[in-house]
């Protein structure tokens, strides 16, 4: 996708080193960073320079990657990878796509490591590009469906960042958006703003706005009574895990989107590769639900007068604040999962017969 006109990826390595936009500067400057050492990935992935469950995944491989440069010593790419897993404890992807390089590293000579640590690494993120170029297609058709029986705008709803910024490319939630606007389908994103780190305002707006789609930042809680109006044709959002029952663990809100949904008829998909899909945990509740600084929500960033980036402090100096990152959507309230294979019900059945292989 595009900033300023010019192709980018989310991550790369160039030069010996990998580089990433610093999504923490974003949208008011356009960074480039590089990551030199496995230390400088945990520290993106901690500090959410990188941030969206795909990304995560692709910065952690290329993690293993950087700690094989570092140190070709199998236990310390071990220790590396334990470091790695515990930098944000939510999105699966993180997990998946460290095991996965682990085990392809599992048994090999030092010569080779480094090597096949970065081939592998570029894989999975090759993989995930393409993994999200295919839930926009299979997404595509539902815009479709609704583009031809109401001959008018679609309103999309979407919530936090689920675009190309949280992935390698394309995004999950919006890659049916961005094939939509390719093809001449005319849509309009309603975008929440999404508190405390405001992903949807600084993120999902910025990229719509790159690709020139017509799009409207909302405050997180005006999404019910636009459903009221008529005013939402459907909901996309994305997920950093979804249980093999359907259940979808996502950005902090997105339950309440859901509610709001089911009780005004409104289609609430959910877009995710199949690296999101958690196979293991059957009970919800034993998701671990990441719980960020409450400086998240008693600070806010921006950008004043003199083109600086700051950040105010904006509660009672003697409040105390809670900062949950993520809540559990129960499969009943989820129309349909759109993924790399094809878009399924959210429900064990419906998982296991797409992805039966």
């Amino acid at each position: 996708m595009k900033i300023e006109s010019k192709e980018y990826r989310t991550i790369w390595y160039e030069e010996e080193v990998v580089k990433i936009i610093d999504q923490t500067k974003l949208p008011h400057q356009f960074i480039i960073k590089e990551l030199k050492t496995v230390k400088d990935a945990v520290k993106a992935i901690k500090i959410m320079e990188v941030r969206g469950a795909p990304l995560i995944g692709g910065t952690a491989a290329y993690g293993i990657a950087l700690a094989a440069k570092e140190n070709k010593d199998l236990q310390f790419i071990k220790n590396s990878a334990a470091e790695l897993i515990e930098s944000r404890p939510t999105a699966i992807n993180l997990k998946w796509a460290v095991e996965r390089m682990m085990k392809k590293l599992s048994g090999i000579n030092s010569d080779q490591i480094l090597d096949i640590a970065l081939n592998e690494a570029k894989e999975i993120c090759d993989e995930d590009e393409k993994f999200c170029e295919n839930i926009g297609i299979n997404g595509l058709k539902i815009i479709e469906d609704i583009y031809n029986k109401k001959k008018d705008t679609v309103n999309i709803l979407t919530h936090c960042n689920a675009g190309w910024l949280a992935t390698i490319n394309w995004g999950t939630a919006t890659s049916p958006i961005y094939h939509a606007h390719k093809k001449g389908i005319p849509v309009h994103v309603w975008v929440d703003e999404t508190r405390p780190r405001n992903q949807g305002a600084n993120l999902t707006s910025y990229e719509l706005n790159e690709e020139k789609i017509p799009n409207t930042i909302i405050a997180d809680n005006t999404g019910g009574i636009l459903m009221q109006r008529g005013e939402v044709d459907m909901c996309i959002v994305g997920t950093d895990r979804t249980l093999s029952n359907g259940d979808v663990c996502n950005k902090i809100g997105t339950y309440l989107k859901a509610l709001a949904a089911h009780d005004n008829n409104v289609p609430f998909y959910v877009a995710l590769p199949s690296s999101t899909i958690d196979w293991d945990i059957k009970d919800a509740k034993d998701i671990p639900i990441e719980e960020r600084n409450s400086e998240e929500l008693s600070h806010i960033e921006g950008i004043d007068e003199n083109n600086e980036i700051k950040k105010v402090f904006i509660y009672p100096k003697k409040s105390k604040s809670m900062n949950l990152a993520f809540d559990v959507t129960p499969a009943k309230y989820v129309t349909g999962l759109i993924t790399e294979r094809g878009i399924s019900e959210a429900s064990k059945n419906g998982l296991e017969e797409l992805f039966k292989k």
